[in-house]
């Protein structure tokens, strides 16, 4: 088969599935393959979205221009990161907005005059205005504001190992799992409360910055972005590699600038970092296995044709200018009853079509073998 086909077919196939998958990668063209795999993995897809609720991956931000001009959003996020962008809104609104309130009963239903936008208005001009100033001070978050915050309560025990019992909510009692939490405790304002057993608090320590802005800035120009393996993004966060709830320094040896994505990747995914006795970043991947910032390239024998052509014979494989041809008649490719015959999970999605209507269009020849759908 062709390299195209492969790649193709190597994004969809499993044990299980790989004799099927092979024979439409004999008797297709690279287009058919490619089609059939695009309409594959949205089966797997839809699959997957039944057996699992995560709420990281159903996140989503979707952005049209509507018949009039006006731009829709709509979007799903995190609580965590929907937290963040309410307190951002209010902030935003609350800068445009604080002259010109209007007390209650002055014109309007609810207080709200002809001359005052509604709070929907006022949303949407403050995210604009989120939008204006990210564009004009650039994207590297730093230090928020006192006023605004994204507050988590969590349980010492529970942020220190994800494993102990804890709390581990937001301000408005959505859960987020301790690991988030230690994420977001990486970089973040921090304050110690110590509560008695009726659940008072007892004594509140004073505010801490995990960072201070000369680290941070120090820590900005030594790493020029997320050091994760092939990343690169320039504006990131600063991970503990040794976590402060476990007695690691806020200090430049133990930082890393890591993007939002791979900074969860860390904490959330099971990857590991930590920095080696020369200081350079060692990488795992969650099994354990190394994760090199470029991968090691392949051994080249001396001989590559003549070490090919070994291989090829040794697994009886007889090569020749028409092996990559497809063995397609011609005939228009059903997408829908290819993925009916060939996937395991698409299972009485549309009737066998009976021998008198002849081979549907799914079914090509490859080898002299015809591939049907069972009875």
């Amino acid at each position: 088969m062709s390299y195209a086909k492969v790649r193709a077919l190597t994004r969809v196939a499993t044990p299980e599935t790989e004799a099927r998958l092979l024979a439409v990668g004999r008797a297709g063209t690279a287009a058919h393959v490619e089609r059939i795999v695009r309409g594959w993995r949205c089966v797997d897809r839809r699959a997957e979205a039944r057996e699992t609720a995560h709420r990281h991956a159903s996140r989503a931000l979707h952005v049209h221009q509507d018949e009039d001009g006006m731009v829709v959003l709509r979007g799903r996020l995190e609580p965590e990161m929907g937290a963040l962008l309410i307190q951002a809104l209010t902030a935003a609104r609350e800068t445009l907005y604080q002259r010109a309130r209007v007390p209650d009963g002055e014109g309007g239903h609810g207080g709200v005059s002809a001359d005052t936008p509604s709070l929907a208005q006022r949303q949407a001009d403050a995210l604009a205005l989120l939008a204006e100033t990210a564009l004009h001070h650039g994207l590297d978050p730093g230090a928020p504001g006192e006023r605004y915050q994204v507050v988590v309560h969590v349980d010492a025990p529970a942020l220190a190992e994800p494993a102990q019992p804890g709390q581990s909510v937001l301000e408005d009692g959505a859960r987020v799992s301790p690991e988030t939490s230690r994420r977001l405790a990486c970089d973040a304002s921090r304050v110690v409360m110590r509560h008695d057993d009726a659940g008072r608090v007892v004594e509140i320590g004073a505010r801490t910055r995990t960072i201070p802005p000369a680290l941070r800035r120090a820590l900005h120009h030594r790493d020029r972005g997320c050091r994760f393996p092939g990343c690169g993004v320039s504006n990131g966060q600063g991970h503990h590699l040794r976590h402060w709830a476990h007695g690691g320094p806020t200090t430049l040896s133990n930082l890393a600038l890591l993007c939002r994505r791979h900074h969860r990747a860390v904490h959330e995914e099971g990857y590991q970092v930590a920095r080696g006795p020369d200081g350079t970043l060692q990488f795992r991947r969650p099994d354990g296995r190394p994760l090199p910032e470029v991968p090691p390239p392949a051994a080249v024998p001396g001989d590559p044709i003549e070490a090919l052509r070994a291989c090829h014979e040794s697994n009886g494989l007889r090569l020749n200018g028409r092996t990559a041809c497809p063995g397609w008649l011609g005939e228009r490719l059903d997408l829908t009853w290819a993925i009916d015959v060939l996937h395991p999970l698409a299972q009485g999605a549309r009737p066998c079509r009976s021998s008198e209507q002849g081979p549907p269009a799914v079914l090509l020849e490859a080898g002299g073998a015809v591939m049907e759908c069972a009875s």
